[in-house]
């Protein structure tokens, strides 16, 4: 199904609504969906100011909607980041993090062995208690041995892949990543779901758009509600466009890459009201983490005044551009103060189903509907972690380094740049400098970059030591770590042989067993 189509369905759906046409209505029970980018930077909308002014539809969403400039990712890194949206918690408690070494960032590439927790609880499976029909579209990223997958884990249907879209492998050292139709592989990146990197040529964008329009239309015919959660990954490097967006825009590929991807939320929007179930669908758009600034103009986006990018525990790594948008129920037009973090999506979207969040274990992520409805503003801390460190604290404007690190002498000498352009002193440093005695505290407000930490001498840094102290004890207090699902390593269980192969002739030989405690360097 091309471009133009899509635009013909959409064009008749609405003529159908507009003569008046009976269309299934699900009041009661509101649809979800959450549109999750990657490596999609807070300065990569023009909502947000990027100069080029190459995101019509996200614009248009956030003008119909709810703008949140201060919004949060839980892990400056793609797969713990996921893990904490699915469970309003953070990575240290679900497990989405590593003991191998002091402050790593960690997450699931083929050979590691781990994957979410049987113990989590997953937004889909609770949405279940009310009749949801759940979809995944797109990157998984919570592990790929089959118990790790999404249809053990509350989704009924999935489109897409457990892996980034690395590759091409030759199939003897490393495979190259399978694609799932539910619970069977359909093929394999660079196989027969194509992604060019010369060209940066794919159609991925295209099939996840066109999958989920197609579930969005099942569902309502069926008049059952849903969750669709769409993690499309083209802005992930290596990035890709379809031949429709190659070329079009002004910063390159990655340029391309956003168009296309802020045409298909433009699409679903126009869908949702084209069958007239706009007012009925809560949408909310954000990324997994702050753009790749280490991967180079190219292949990476903009994180506008913040500092450093992915990987990193200061703004421009962990702060995601953020839209909320509910026709008849969230004021157009609104900008929201509240600090927010995908983990709240978890909490949120069960408010918004009518149901609770699960008693038996401690839930990070708030419920933003008062916050939604009345543009209210809740008081509650962000905290940045990397693995198993909380590197810093954020109380209202005031932010706290307690660890300062971008990356290691060894990588930045070889070319590996956390921090672009953007070093400062004795805050971007190359190794793991502790400051728990006199952290580093910047007013964010004044100076979003964090170039220009208070004197500990002021009575302003005494004044905001002392609360964020006092958020820090009781966070500490109260923190159980879960048991850590990224240590292990193992070559063997690779995407050799994933359910579907036999059907397809692709399944490959693994090697032998031998675990390894993973190294993760950053």
């Amino acid at each position: 199904m091309d471009v133009c189509l899509i635009q013909i369905l959409i064009l008749f759906c609405s003529l159908i609504c507009c003569f008046g046409a009976d269309t299934p209505s699900n009041m009661s029970t509101p649809n979800i969906i959450i549109i999750l980018m990657d490596d999609m930077g807070w300065g990569d909308l023009g909502v947000f100011g990027q100069p080029s002014k190459e995101t019509p539809n996200l614009d248009s969403m956030a003008a119909q909607g709810m703008l949140f400039p201060n919004f949060y990712t839980a892990n400056p890194l793609c797969s713990p980041s996921r893990a904490s949206l699915l469970t309003g918690r953070l990575p240290v408690r679900n497990g989405f993090y590593t003991t191998n070494a002091h402050a790593r960032n960690a997450y699931t590439p083929q050979e590691i062995v781990g994957g979410i927790s049987k113990d989590e609880i997953l937004l889909p499976q609770v949405l279940k208690k009310k009749g949801y029909v759940n979809k995944i579209i797109g990157k998984w990223h919570l592990g790929h041995r089959a118990h790790h997958l999404p249809l053990e884990h509350g989704f009924d249907e999935w489109f897409g892949a457990p892996n980034c879209h690395f590759g091409p492998y030759n199939s003897s050292d490393r495979p190259n990543v399978p694609v799932y139709n539910n619970s069977q592989m359909v093929g394999r990146y660079y196989e027969e779901f194509g992604i060019d990197k010369k060209t940066g040529e794919s159609n991925l964008t295209q099939i996840y758009l066109e999958e989920g329009l197609d579930f969005i239309f099942h569902q309502n015919m069926a008049q059952r509600p849903f969750f669709l959660y769409w993690a499309a990954d083209a802005t992930h490097a290596p990035v890709y466009a379809s031949k429709q967006f190659l070329g079009k825009s002004q910063r390159g590929r990655y340029g391309d890459a956003v168009m296309e991807l802020d045409y298909s939320v433009g699409q679903m929007l126009a869908w949702l009201r084209a069958l007239g179930i706009d007012k009925d669908t809560f949408v909310f758009f954000t990324s997994d983490n702050g753009a790749a600034v280490m991967s180079g103009p190219k292949q990476s986006g903009s994180n506008g005044p913040f500092l450093c990018g992915k990987e990193t525990t200061f703004e421009g790594g962990m702060r995601e551009p953020a839209i909320a948008w509910w026709p008849g129920h969230i004021p157009a037009g609104t900008v929201s103060q509240q600090l927010g973090t995908v983990m709240d999506l978890f909490s949120t979207s069960l408010s918004v189903a009518g149901l609770s969040v699960p008693d038996d274990r401690l839930i990070d992520g708030l419920d933003l509907s008062p916050v939604l409805h009345n543009n209210t503003l809740i008081n509650r801390p962000i905290f940045y972690y990397r693995g198993n460190e909380m590197m810093a604290v954020r109380v209202g404007p005031y932010k706290a380094h307690y660890w300062t690190w971008s990356n290691s002498w060894e990588e930045f000498n070889q070319g590996i740049n956390f921090c672009p352009g953007q070093e400062v002193a004795g805050v971007t440093t190359h190794t793991q400098q502790e400051h728990t005695m006199q952290p580093l505290i910047f007013h964010l407000g004044r100076d979003p970059g964090e170039k220009y930490p208070i004197s500990a001498v002021t009575k302003e840094y005494q004044d905001a030591l002392s609360r964020i102290t006092a958020v820090v004890e009781k966070h500490k207090k109260g923190l159980v770590p879960g048991v850590p699902q990224l240590n292990m390593c193992d070559m063997a269980v690779m995407n050799w042989a994933p359910p579907g192969c036999e059907k397809l002739g692709k399944c490959l030989k693994a090697p032998k067993s031998q675990p390894w405690k993973c190294d993760w360097p950053h």
